[in-house]
Formats: C-alpha cells, structure tokens, sequence
C-alpha cells in the first residue's frame, strides 16, 4: 500500500494526536477532528450540557468527514463494479477513530473504569480502516458515494 494515498493505521492514529502531518490533508483532517471531539467531551460534561456548542461542533466534524471524502474521492481510482460496497465513507470512519482517540484519552487522564474497553473499540476500528485500505487498494472493495 505504499503508493497508494490511503495513509497507514499508524501514522493515521498519530495524526489525531498531533499536529505533524500538515503535508497530507486525511491526516491534517484527523487531527482537526479529535480536536473537535475533545471539546465535545469537555462541553457535554459541563453541569448543564451547552447544546448550542456541541451543535456547532457537530456541524463542524460534518464539514470534515465531507472534505475527508472528497478528497478520497479524487485520489482513489475508480473501482470495478464488481468491488464490493462498505457501509461507510472514509470520512465517517475516520471521525469515529477521532472520537475513540478522544475517548480513550480522555479514560486515561480520569483513571476510569472505561479504560480497556476505550482502547479497544480505538484498535479494533484501526485494525479494520487498515484492513479497508488495504482492500480499497487492490480494488476488491469500493466505496458508498459517487464513482
């Protein structure tokens, strides 16, 4: 997978931690969403939930998961018809690994007792977007959205 534009699970879960990726936008993008994730956190655990704020972020990561899979859209080649169809974009995928980064991040600085069980769901969804890319790339998997 290494000419393909698909970053790895590694350096994809690096990029929702820091910054460093400015150079690749999927990256630059997981990065902006874990960031909106972790305000969500911080803003629904305020004694009464500010829900003018998680509206605009949610609008937000809706902006982001769309510019995620446009620029998939763009970079992938077409696909054979015969390619079987995901259930979700990348985008949507890649704003689910945001919000199981900030999750688990956020167990971790409580000690909670969702510990384990955040960093799993956090592996088991790397493990299957690499899985994904992997099949995108060799073209035995497509994509929901336009061709």
């Amino acid at each position: 997978m290494s000419n393909h534009p698909l970053p790895e699970k590694h350096r994809l879960l690096h990029a929702c931690r820091t910054q460093i990726y400015t150079d690749h936008p999927m990256l630059r993008l997981a990065y902006q969403l874990t960031a909106l994730h972790e305000r969500r956190l911080c803003s629904a655990r305020e004694t009464i939930a500010d829900r003018e704020a998680i509206d605009s972020i949610d609008t937000e990561r809706r902006r982001l998961v769309r510019d995620i899979d446009g620029w998939v859209t763009v970079q992938l080649p077409p696909t054979p018809g015969s390619a079987r169809l995901h259930t979700e974009t990348l985008g949507a995928i890649v704003d689910r690994l945001a919000q199981y980064t900030a999750d688990a991040y956020a167990a971790l600085a409580d000690a909670s007792n969702d510990l384990g069980d955040a960093w799993e769901r956090l592996a088991e969804l790397a493990v299957g977007y690499d899985d994904l890319a992997s099949e995108v790339a060799a073209g035995r998997r497509r994509l929901p959205g336009p061709p």
